[in-house]
């Protein structure tokens, strides 16, 4: 599960923060593919340009999730996340 958040920057060149706060475990080149994904979804949707986006990734662990009242690490074992990763 991830949560995406768009904040854009008051900037004289309309910079734009996006953080994707997520489940720790997805490796460096799931990170690169969804920056680039969300960088390209910026300039297409909003009329950014790429030097504009920033994209920030915050990991949690299983301990510091909770879903329905209950942790990630009771709801799915202590584990590493798979979800997402690309081989």
């Amino acid at each position: 599960m991830a949560i995406f958040h768009f904040v854009g920057c008051p900037q004289k060149e309309q910079g734009m923060i996006i953080t994707i706060q997520m489940e720790k475990g997805r490796n460096d080149d799931t990170k690169r593919a969804a920056a680039a994904a969300f960088t390209q979804a910026a300039i297409d949707t909003l009329g950014a340009k790429s030097q504009w986006v920033n994209i920030l990734f915050e990991d949690y662990t299983k301990e510091n999730w909770a879903i329905d009242g209950r942790l990630q690490l009771d709801r799915h074992g202590p584990g590493p996340i798979t979800l997402g990763n690309k081989e």
